[in-house]
């Protein structure tokens, strides 16, 4: 009996560090690079009125869509523990429950890049070089 639990607790804290190691590891944290390309956006370029406002629109847009693809994320690796759990190898629930966690980290990827794309499209042509430049450093310098 006491093995038994002792058993379902060390695989119970292997599915929660599996989770752990999943979100530290794998997901991109696309809100805090180390270049923070909306600190460039307010503080650089000095947007007029009409590009403040549309930014404004923007950036709360995105918030409401990465808050909704990363509560995804953490119920899909919430099914990973549980495939773990359930399946004490690397089967097929595993497996499926990886392919979920991926296909929402590579929608959260491609929402981000289309963010950028979209504070790009607001810009007057002085303003694009700057903007980038920082874009092109938040990803060169990103922590891997």
């Amino acid at each position: 009996m006491i093995r038994r639990r002792a058993g379902l607790a060390l695989i119970a804290f292997a599915a929660a560090l599996c989770g752990a190691l999943v979100a530290h590891f794998l997901i991109p944290d696309a809100a805090k690079p180390s270049i923070d390309i909306h600190a460039v956006l307010h503080d650089r370029l000095n947007l007029d009125a009409a590009q403040a406002k549309k930014l404004e629109v923007l950036e709360r847009d995105f918030a409401e869509q990465r808050r909704s693809l990363e509560a995804r994320m953490r119920a899909d690796n919430r099914r990973l523990a549980a495939a773990i759990q359930a399946e004490h190898r690397n089967g097929p629930a595993v497996e499926a429950a990886i392919d979920a966690t991926h296909m929402t980290m590579g929608e959260l990827q491609k929402a981000t890049v289309a963010h950028v794309f979209a504070m790009r499209a607001l810009l007057r042509e002085d303003q694009v070089g700057v903007f980038d430049e920082a874009v092109t450093k938040a990803l060169v310098e990103a922590p891997q």
